[in-house]
């Protein structure tokens, strides 16, 4: 029998929290929850859980900092943000602080299930599904896809889940262009135009670690009314 996926979720708000809890426990999934967000990361840290869903304003400790004290210890685990702060400003500083994906409030529970669901799919280990011509190391460019890393230049970096998988995605077709709905149907597991936003603050993320100059990109580059491409070997 397979093992239940163990999700955490944080949110001071007793109604939210419960309807959470009610329907993600009803979907099949093993449910803990936090009331706010210093409870919220003492479990994050001292628990394993394959999913949190995490409220940004909370007593104790915002979201945004429980989610970046979580990455800060090594810690893989997709984080999806729900939260009333729907401002792109929010959302960027959701992603920064090493977010995979942001739901604002009120949402819909299907759509809070389709997101654990793409999360939880692209969080599962790789070595069963992986192709015998994926490719792992081009140029400047390894992939790590155990330790979601990657070496540039024999400098490791950390990545989040969202950011390896579209490296990963981008290496697959290097040197070609890849356009948005792609990108978004292979790492979110559908398109939607509403976000493309979305994929370009993660986009942007991804360029301020691999890049030597974010604002000059010599790897992961625009291209225009397409969507992006990765070009390993360097390109001034």
């Amino acid at each position: 029998m397979t093992e239940k996926k163990r999700i955490l979720i944080v949110d001071d708000d007793t109604e939210i929290r419960d309807l959470l809890e009610f329907d993600i426990s009803s979907s099949g999934y093993f449910t803990d929850t936090a009331c706010n967000g210093m409870d919220g990361l003492n479990k994050a840290l001292n628990n394993k859980y394959d999913l949190i869903l995490l409220d940004v304003m909370m007593p104790k400790m915002n979201g945004f900092d429980v989610c970046k004290n979580i990455r800060q210890a090594k810690i893989n685990v997709p984080i999806l943000m729900l939260t009333a702060k729907g401002t792109i400003g929010d959302k960027t500083s959701g992603f920064d602080s090493g977010a995979d994906d942001y739901l604002v409030k009120p949402f819909d529970i299907q759509e809070v299930l389709l997101r654990i669901r793409v999360l939880l799919r692209r969080n599962q280990p790789p070595v069963e599904t992986l192709a015998s011509s994926e490719i792992l190391d081009a140029g400047d460019i390894e992939i790590l896809p155990d330790t979601l890393e990657t070496v540039i230049l024999n400098k490791k970096i950390k990545l989040t889940p969202t950011e390896f998988e579209i490296l990963y995605c981008l290496m697959q077709h290097f040197n070609k262009s890849v356009t948005l709905a792609t990108l978004l149907e292979e790492v979110w597991g559908y398109s939607s135009d509403e976000d493309v936003r979305m994929l370009r603050v993660h986009v942007g993320a991804l360029r301020n670690k691999i890049e030597p100059d974010s604002k000059k990109p010599k790897y992961l580059h625009t291209v225009t009314n397409v969507g992006y491409k990765l070009t390993p070997f360097g390109e001034e």
